[in-house]
C-alpha cells in the first residue's frame, strides 16, 4: 500500500490535500519504481495547488514535484540498480512514498552528493542555471527580488561567480539583511521604493519573483536597454506593463523544458551537480509524512530561516 498527498480540487493546500492510502500499480516496461526519502516544500510546489495554473494543471494529482528517492523495483534491461539514489522527476507527483517514474527522465544521483543536496537539485537549481545561461551577468548590476528566496540564494551565488559586477538584493524581511550581506549582497527592504528606483536606473538587468507594483516599478524605472526577468510572481499579480515602456521577459521553468531532448535534460544535471557541491542551500526542518499540516504551517510562516520537508520513507 502507498501513502500519497492528493489534491481532488483547488484551494488553500492545508484545505484540499488529503493523505489517502492505495495500492501501487507494478512498473511498466520502461518505468522504475522508486521509493521516496524526502520531499522538500517550495512555493513550485505550492502554488499550484491553488489553482493559480489552471490550464496546466488539473486535478485530482498528487501534489509535488521534486524530491530524493532510491530504487526499489526495475526491469533487467533498466541501467538503475536496486538501492541507487535518484530524482524521480517530471511524472508522478513526489509527496508519497512510492511511484513508478519513466526511466528516460529519472535523473541518477552522484554518490559523494549529500541527501540534503540532492533533494533540492531540482527546481530552483535547474531554474537559476538556464536564467543565467540566457541572460548572462558578466560585467552587469543585477537586482534580485524576494532576494530571501531560495532560487535567488542561488541566483546571486552563480552571478557572483559568473562576473556580476553588483548584485542588489530586495528582500521583504529585515532578518534577511545580515545573511545577505554576508555573501556579498547589497540588501535593501522592498519598502524603500525612492532608493530602489535609483538603483533600477543603474542596473540593466534584473531576476524577478515577486511581480505586482514592485516589479512594476522596477521595470519603469530601468534604463530603456536593460531587462527585466519575470520568473515567479509572488505577490499573486503580473507585472504591469507601461505603453511604450520596456516589456518583461518571462521565464517559467515548464516552458524552458518542453521539447528539451532526453540528452539535453540529462546533461543539464551534470552541469549542475559540481555548481551543487559549492553551492550554499537552505538549511532543512524534517517533519514526517503524517505531519505535513505542521510543515505547511512552517511554509507560510513569514521569516522562516528553514526550509520544510517531508520525510516520507
Amino acid at each position: 500500500m502507498n501513502r500519497a498527498l492528493w489534491y481532488r480540487r483547488f484551494g488553500h493546500p492545508e484545505a484540499v490535500l488529503s493523505l489517502e492510502t492505495a495500492p501501487l500499480s507494478t512498473p511498466g516496461a520502461d518505468q522504475v519504481q522508486v521509493m521516496m526519502i524526502a520531499a522538500p516544500i517550495n512555493p513550485s510546489n505550492v502554488i499550484p495547488i491553488t489553482g493559480a495554473y489552471a490550464h496546466r494543471v488539473q486535478p485530482p494529482r498528487v501534489a509535488g514535484y521534486e524530491g530524493l528517492g532510491q530504487v526499489v523495483a526495475t526491469s533487467s534491461t533498466s541501467p538503475f540498480r536496486l538501492g541507487q539514489r535518484v530524482l524521480p522527476l517530471r511524472g508522478d507527483g513526489t509527496w508519497q512514498q512510492r511511484l513508478n517514474c519513466n526511466r528516460q527522465w529519472l535523473v541518477p544521483v552522484p554518490e559523494d552528493i549529500a541527501d540534503d543536496t540532492a533533494l533540492l537539485g531540482y527546481i530552483n537549481p535547474l531554474a537559476a542555471q538556464l536564467m543565467l545561461r540566457r541572460w548572462p551577468v558578466r560585467d552587469r548590476q543585477i537586482i534580485l527580488t524576494a532576494a530571501g528566496s531560495d532560487c535567488a540564494r542561488l541566483l546571486r551565488q552563480w552571478a557572483l561567480a559568473g562576473g556580476a559586477r553588483r548584485v542588489i538584493g530586495l528582500h521583504r524581511v529585515p532578518e534577511h539583511a545580515p545573511r545577505l550581506r554576508r555573501l556579498g549582497i547589497q540588501p535593501l527592504t522592498m519598502d524603500r521604493q525612492d532608493e530602489i528606483l535609483q538603483l533600477a536606473a543603474h542596473s540593466s538587468l534584473v531576476f524577478d519573483a515577486v511581480g505586482g507594483p514592485l516589479g512594476g516599478a522596477l521595470l519603469a524605472g530601468l534604463p530603456p536597454a536593460a531587462t527585466l526577468v519575470s520568473y515567479g510572481l509572488l505577490s499573486g499579480q503580473p507585472v504591469p506593463v507601461t505603453p511604450g515602456g520596456a516589456v518583461p521577459q518571462r521565464f517559467h521553468l515548464r516552458d524552458a523544458l518542453a521539447g528539451m531532448s532526453v540528452s539535453d535534460w540529462q546533461n543539464a544535471f551534470t552541469a549542475l551537480w559540481p555548481l551543487l557541491r559549492r553551492a550554499q542551500l537552505s538549511p532543512l526542518a524534517p517533519f514526517p509524512l503524517s505531519r505535513w499540516r505542521e510543515a505547511l504551517s512552517l511554509f507560510y510562516r513569514s521569516g522562516r530561516a528553514v526550509k520544510p520537508l517531508l520525510c516520507l520513507a
